[in-house]
């Protein structure tokens, strides 16, 4: 079985910043892909970000290009997202997920989700 546990979501300023962590264990590090996923209330969930997990190209979403950055440890089977710059229209439950690959959206596993707030 895979597990992605998430972690480090929290209440945080407009202009403040959160570090999300994801850490991966099962078959989860032998994956094409990982990514982050988001749900807004009332909204569908949107890709945020994802990675080769053993090569370095990467793929954002245009509404988190040059404030988020993803990263990843692989001795650590763990996936980050450095969130800068974040804006009220950031709060969401954010998804750490394994993909089928860097290019699609198409996910295998979900993790449980970390809750993110930005207040204004």
């Amino acid at each position: 079985q895979v597990q992605l546990v998430e972690s480090g979501g929290g209440l945080v300023q407009a202009g403040g910043s959160l570090r999300l962590s994801c850490a991966a264990s099962g078959r989860a590090f032998s994956t094409e892909a990982m990514g982050w996923f988001r749900q807004a209330p009332g909204k569908e969930r949107e890709f945020v970000a994802a990675m080769h997990w053993i090569g370095s190209a990467t793929r954002y979403a245009d509404s988190v290009k040059g404030r988020f950055t993803i990263s990843r440890d692989n001795a650590k089977n763990t996936l980050y997202l450095q969130m800068n710059s974040l804006k009220p229209e950031d709060t969401a439950v954010y998804y750490c997920v394994a993909l089928k690959g860097l290019y699609t959206n198409s996910v295998d596993f979900w993790g449980q989700g970390t809750q993110v707030t930005v207040s204004s």
